[in-house]
């Protein structure tokens, strides 16, 4: 690998850890353009100063440890997490809309006039003018998911993001990534008349 292109490549994979918390490898060959999967190893452990590592099912799951953190001058510290699953599933929706520029995590939604009505969404983000809402169902109770799809139905119909000309101009696409077909069809019911994309992870890969 050319000096200049590694030296890119190990910027890249850092930013990209910053931005987006953890990823696993096939993710790391895909946002950086490496051609196999012994490159990306390879490449990976050249990195291990900047990284750390755990395993969860048959992944390996990467993220900044406290040198990489340095060097990029990122202050959020990560450890291994049982809800690595979570942000895989986020970030590859990030892989699949191709890097949006802008993205947003974990961001509060809610009608100034009903906070009741008041949810934090996965992710926010733009593709070319349109905005969408990201949620993940990592095999949350449908209840749950329920019960946040009627909040977005009522911020919806109260026109917060209508309200905002100068950025949003209409309510973003709901997205949803989730685990199965069974739950994929009980999401796109549950959505309704919300303008919403349902993915499952095969979808994305």
């Amino acid at each position: 690998m050319h000096s200049q292109t590694r030296i890119q490549r190990e910027e890249s994979l850092l930013l990209f850890l910053k931005k987006l918390d953890y990823l696993n490898r096939s993710q790391i060959q895909s946002l950086l353009g490496l051609t196999s999967i012994r490159n990306t190893n390879r490449f990976l452990q050249e990195m291990k100063t900047y990284l750390s590592s755990f395993r969860d099912g048959y992944e390996t799951i990467y993220y900044l440890n406290a040198e990489g953190r340095h060097k990029i001058g990122c202050e959020k510290t990560r450890k291994k997490t049982i809800q690595a699953k979570h942000f895989i599933m986020r970030n590859q929706v990030y892989i699949a809309f191709q890097n949006p520029d802008y993205w947003r995590k974990e961001i509060k939604i809610e009608d100034a006039n009903n906070k009741k009505n008041t949810v934090i969404c996965d992710a926010i983000f733009k593709v070319n003018g349109n905005s969408y809402i990201l949620e993940v169902d990592n095999e949350q109770k449908m209840i749950k998911n329920k019960a946040k799809i009627e909040k977005y139905k009522a911020i919806h119909a109260a026109g917060v993001f209508q309200g905002d000309p100068n950025f949003f101009r209409k309510f973003p696409e709901l997205i949803w990534i989730t685990t199965s077909e069974y739950r994929r069809k009980h999401l796109k019911e549950m959505c309704g008349s919300l303008q919403n994309e349902v993915f499952t992870m095969s979808d994305l890969i």
